[in-house]
């Protein structure tokens, strides 16, 4: 059973920072891309960052700078460290995993996680 569980998300003022964390099962995680895409309430989702199997990180412009991405391949496990954040970076954030990239950049991919809630106060 292909299970994607995030963990990290929370309240925090603007300029703090959160961890967010994910353990993948059930698939062959290695062999996959896998990354994080965020939606916030009455929006369309968006790609927030991916980690490619070639060990390629990319980021939307919004977060570039404040967000790090990494991934241990051994340990099944992804996470993301977001500095800085704004208020509008409030949102759910979800864990996904797809052959291409592409698909946590443009699509809802079929694993993903249940997501877990970030909300920044000004």
């Amino acid at each position: 059973q292909v299970q994607l569980a995030e963990s990290g998300g929370g309240s925090v003022q603007a300029g703090g920072s959160l961890r967010l964390s994910c353990v993948a099962s059930g698939f062959s995680s290695h062999a996959y891309c896998m990354g994080w895409f965020r939606q916030a309430p009455g929006k369309e989702r968006e790609g927030v960052t991916t980690f490619d199997t070639d060990g390629t990180t990319s980021y939307s412009d919004s977060v570039k700078g404040r967000f790090t991405i990494s991934r241990d391949v051994a340990k099944r496990t992804l996470s993301l460290q977001m500095d800085n954040l704004k208020p509008e970076d409030t949102a759910m954030y979800y864990c996904a995993a797809a052959k291409a990239c592409s698909t946590i950049w443009n699509e809802f991919p079929n694993y993903r996680g249940q997501g877990t809630r970030v909300t920044v106060s000004s």
